[in-house]
């Protein structure tokens, strides 16, 4: 069975069973009714996905692989904020009249900083580091930049990832302020399990542990019965995941480079409301 779906099962229990509600707190979020959304949290998760076993996409519901790429490319590659250059609409409720969602994500991967090497993006400086330093403790980025928040339409969520050689492998801790565990939780990990596999591959290197350390780990009130019924369900073996080859360049990956062999995962769709 799945890795990703006993992580999973794992932590939702935990939260649901042993978590801190929010009900006597004023909250930020709100439903589309205008009703605080409140949350069960835990504080402090930290999950290990070791790439070299298996991919780590959820069977128990589907995650759907080819959009978080496309999102995941939106911010990394084409380092945007804009949603008109995103194939899908998960950012829509966040973009203003023009589709950009302010000086965030794919904006501050995009930012231009010096160095004793010369001037490079957060990305770029990524891919030098990893074909020049790959003994660095320093092959980090951050997107989390005070200096820039109040020009953005939402705070970053996973805000920074860290880059660690061993050997001829490539592990990442991905660091994370906040987890909307039932919406985005998997769609995060997949995410980032594909930019580790892109960057060892670019790099002459292989995929190996990603940590994914979550600092609010929550279920929001609505979620709670739909947690419930989708931790019962079947689960099944992890797919594979199969990467096109001949990309060397980190720039030429598209949505198309990567495909799941033999997904199977719980049929059933579910309505699942976002807090805003």
């Amino acid at each position: 069975m799945s890795r990703a779906d006993d992580i999973f099962i794992s932590n939702m229990r935990d939260i649901m069973e042993n978590g801190v509600w929010d009900t006597d707190l004023n909250v930020r979020p709100k439903w589309s009714d205008g009703t605080d959304a409140h949350t069960v949290k835990k504080f402090g998760i930290v999950n290990r996905y070791d790439l070299r076993k298996e991919f780590p996409i959820l069977t128990i519901r589907r995650t759907f692989f080819k959009s978080c790429i496309d999102e995941l490319l939106w911010i990394w590659q084409k380092k945007s904020n804009n949603t008109r250059d995103l194939n899908s609409k998960i950012w829509d409720q966040w973009a203003d009249e023009n589709g950009s969602i302010g000086k965030a994500y794919g904006y501050q991967l995009g930012v231009k900083h010096k160095y004793k090497e010369g001037e490079f993006d957060q990305v770029d400086r990524v891919l030098y580091d990893l074909k020049n330093n790959p003994a660095s403790r320093r092959i980090m980025t951050n997107i989390y930049n005070f200096q820039d928040l109040h020009e953005m339409n939402l705070y970053p969520c996973a805000y920074s990832m860290t880059f660690n050689v061993s050997g001829d492998t490539l592990n990442g801790i991905l660091n994370q302020r906040s987890n909307d565990m039932l919406t985005a939780n998997n769609w995060n990990v997949v995410q980032y399990a594909v930019l580790l596999i892109m960057f060892a591959q670019v790099s002459g290197l292989k995929a190996g542990e990603l940590v994914h350390v979550i600092a609010d780990a929550h279920i929001y009130d609505r979620h709670v019965p739909i947690v419930k019924e989708i931790i019962d369900m079947p689960r099944y073996a992890a797919p594979k995941i199969e990467v096109d080859k001949d990309v060397k360049n980190f720039y030429d990956f598209t949505v198309d480079s990567f495909r799941l062999v033999d997904y199977k995962f719980n049929e059933k769709k579910y309505v699942i409301p976002v807090a805003e």
